[in-house]
């Protein structure tokens, strides 16, 4: 298989597509103005052809802050791209849509990848996806696209996740997550008087949120919403730890970009030496796959708001770009098999 990305940083989508030929299937990463033309554009030049789309940056070893990006995967692909609906309310209800597009590529965890799309209610609609994923190990790499809009086979939705199923012919898959934070070992809590619909954590160790979080790292008010980028919450899971991200204060209580719940244990992370862990996630990808025909990630905003700060987001695309052919989407909320996290890299890797 072969992966295509064009781009145009002035959102013209058929200077993007130049040189596109017989793809078999289309992720589009459009701007808020030129959403929908684009969505019916891209179907008209490639009528039938699977795709989805979202609102968002795109990058290969450039980025496109304001315009349009198309990856197209072609040579060697069956695909099948679909829509659950109403993921706010019940997304389950449209899950036999992905059972039968499972049947239909003949989707294996050895040579199959889910590539998805959302409009929210990532955590429902991941563990409503992954129900089906799992009984054959599908892995599954993707995000949270801008503005509550996706776009699956031509047509634009609300409240709802965009996926794609690629199954490789000519080869193997494999799923990844990147954390570039350390556990501060000796800031441990439990998070209480939780609003599980605001996405806010109320009290740390029976006390303020806010002014535990405060106390510790010695920021004003103001600063906590920018402090995140160095300093974000870990929700422990087993082994791992899925990374929480603070969005605003409200009151003594703090409103974060994805839930946490009454009980939940929660530790302080710390910026970790990120450039080292990029080194490291490429050695590991190249160790496992000696041979790569494509490589898509998804980059949270705040990691490229980090990196762009400190002057490290085009050398970051230069060194993802040493893998081959690698492309992807900034995303506001990143999707690694079931678990929605933030403030981290997850991709998808095609022998």
């Amino acid at each position: 298989m072969k992966q295509f990305f064009g781009m145009s940083q002035s959102g013209d989508l058929k200077k993007a597509v130049q040189g596109l030929k017989d793809p078999q299937v289309i992720l589009l990463m459009s701007n808020d103005s030129q959403f929908e033309s684009h969505v019916e554009e891209l179907e008209r030049l490639f009528p039938g052809v699977p795709s989805i789309g979202c609102i968002g940056m795109s990058y290969d070893t450039r980025m496109v802050e304001k315009g349009v990006g198309v990856v197209a995967y072609y040579g060697g692909v069956a695909a099948a791209a679909n829509v659950l609906e109403k993921v706010s309310v019940m997304p389950v209800k449209y899950i036999n849509r992905l059972e039968r597009d499972v049947e239909k590529v003949g989707a294996a965890g050895n040579d199959t990848a889910c590539i998805d799309f959302c409009s929210g209610n990532d955590a429902c609609v991941l563990t409503t996806m992954y129900s089906v994923l799992k009984h054959r190990g599908i892995p599954l790499a993707g995000g949270t696209g801008d503005a509550g809009k996706v776009s699956a086979n031509g047509k634009v939705y609300e409240d709802a996740v965009a996926y794609v199923l690629v199954k490789n012919k000519g080869g193997k898959v494999k799923a990844y997550k990147e954390n570039i934070y350390k556990e501060m070992q000796q800031h441990r809590f439990i998070a209480s008087k939780t609003d599980k619909a605001k996405y806010m954590i109320g009290e740390l160790n029976g006390q303020p949120a806010k002014q535990v979080y405060q106390n510790i790292l010695h920021v004003t008010e103001q600063q906590i919403t920018t402090q995140t980028f160095r300093n974000p919450f870990g929700r422990l899971t087993g082994d791992d730890v899925c990374i929480v991200s603070i969005k605003e204060v409200e009151g003594n209580a703090l409103t974060c970009f994805r839930q946490v719940n009454d009980s939940d244990v929660l530790v302080l992370l710390e910026l970790g030496d990120y450039k080292k862990t990029v080194k490291d996630t490429i050695q590991q990808i190249r160790h496992d796959f000696p041979k790569i025909s494509a490589v898509f990630s998804v980059n949270c905003l705040f990691r490229y708001l980090l990196f762009t700060e400190n002057h490290y987001m085009q050398e970051y695309l230069q060194e993802m770009g040493t893998l081959g052919n690698h492309a992807g989407l900034v995303g506001y909320g990143e999707h690694y098999n079931n678990r929605f996290v933030n403030q981290s890299m997850t991709c998808v890797v095609f022998e």
